[in-house]
């Protein structure tokens, strides 16, 4: 049945809880584990589930994220198949920006109305989890369902942060609250003999929804309501059938710095909750890069990524980001480095050392702890990064600080010898 829908990708709007990596580009085109971006999750989960017809909406900063759709997704001529990106427009209707994320699939309504199909499938852009959306298709036809949201077991201390649903013995959703804050015993559910001995007995809305086409376009057309988890989805349970899909695989929002960090940092593990080596793989675009060159470092839950050059001393639970370069004598801990868009001749390799300033990379005896390095940054020789007393939360020009964690923001220079 999967032929059948069609899927919209939230991209969200400003992305200012995971800004400074946002500053140039939109979240869903957000860096993650050293070679993918955050729109290659829904998508590749989309695709390994046979659902080939996807739109990316998206109003913010949207260049690399066209660029990187662009040069990813190729399909035959002879498919139906495509990713394309709807960026918000001023049309005759609406001169406005999405105002949320119904607001959004409204104002982008009309691009799929060329299409065939009888299932809307709305995702977000910044969640990473691996999940196979045929069952939950199939559940929502075999019960006639009209609107179907996908549900995570979590535990009371995670409610406040979550939209809850309850649900009846049909798994029909009777009642939903956003973000509750007191009264939590009213809203367990049933759930798996093995989610109940984890303590997770509340049921949290993932913000994926599977709508049937007619009842979207009539609650879309003809009211205000700009926003699914806030507006629509509460006030659609008591006049509609709306079904609760439960998912018990790894799933987590990565829309906070320190959420972004710990899922990046947790590929390290000897077995991550995020398997990266499953045989459904996440799609990126393919790069002609050569493998990476490394001398003398030792390697300790390390991702390294392709084409990178590494001197480095050590390295510990870290992800290296493509065509990154350290130099001799670094100790990197507990860091994500993005990488780089292209590489430095040996020239002007050459004039930055006549000159003294930084190369592309990290230089020579760097130590840098508990970072995350954006592209393209010059990081010089003898940089000490967050290896001293906790620091402070706040913007300091070329860096910022969030909650113990340094982010060296996209094409800075930091100067040898430099301390943060």
């Amino acid at each position: 049945m999967t032929s059948k829908v069609i899927c919209i990708v939230l991209g969200g709007g400003q992305g200012s809880r995971l800004s400074p990596l946002t500053a140039t580009r939109s979240k869903p085109a957000v860096p993650i584990a050293g070679k993918y971006r955050l729109v290659d999750i829904p998508i590749s989960n989309c695709l390994h589930s046979g659902i080939h017809r996807i739109y990316v909406l998206t109003q913010f900063n949207s260049a690399s994220l066209n660029k990187h759709i662009k040069n990813t997704y190729h399909f035959s001529s002879f498919s139906e198949a495509f990713v394309d990106i709807l960026a918000a427009e001023q049309t005759p209707s609406s001169v406005a920006w999405y105002q949320g994320t119904a607001d959004a699939v409204r104002q982008s309504l009309h691009h799929l109305a060329v299409h065939e199909f009888d299932y809307v499938l709305i995702l977000s852009g910044d969640q990473l989890y691996q999940m196979d959306f045929e069952p939950m298709i199939d559940q929502h036809i075999n019960n006639n369902a009209e609107i179907s949201i996908a549900t995570i077991p979590v535990h009371v201390n995670d409610v406040p942060g979550f939209g809850i649903l309850k649900t009846d013995a049909n798994n029909f959703i009777t009642a939903f609250v956003e973000k509750p804050k007191s009264g939590f015993e009213k809203w367990v559910s049933d759930v798996s003999p093995q989610m109940e001995a984890e303590g997770r007995v509340y049921l949290a809305s993932m913000g994926i929804y599977l709508f049937n086409r007619k009842l979207l376009y009539e609650l879309l057309q003809g009211n205000e309501c700009t926003d699914f988890g806030k507006e629509i989805i509460p006030d659609s349970i008591n006049e509609h059938r709306v079904i609760s899909y439960q998912y018990e695989g790894y799933w987590t929002d990565i829309g906070t710095i320190p959420s972004f960090f710990e899922a990046n940092l947790g590929l390290t593990d000897d077995i991550p909750q995020f398997n990266l080596f499953d045989k459904n793989q996440i799609y990126t675009r393919a790069r002609m890069l050569p493998p990476s060159k490394i001398s003398g470092t030792h390697l300790e839950k390390a991702i390294i990524s392709d084409g990178c050059i590494i001197n480095a001393s050590q390295i510990t639970h870290s992800i290296i980001g493509i065509r990154t370069r350290i130099g001799f004598g670094t100790i990197i801990e507990n860091c994500y480095v993005m990488g780089s868009d292209n590489y430095q001749t040996l020239e002007q390799i050459a004039e930055s050392h006549l000159s003294k300033s930084p190369i592309m990379g990290i230089g020579d005896r760097c130590h840098i702890i508990n970072a995350i390095i954006d592209k393209n940054t010059y990081i010089g020789d003898d940089v000490q990064i967050n290896c001293g007393e906790k620091l402070e939360n706040g913007d300091y020009g070329s860096y910022t600080v969030q909650d113990g964690i340094v982010i060296i923001k996209k094409r800075a220079v930091i100067p040898n010898g430099t301390i943060i």
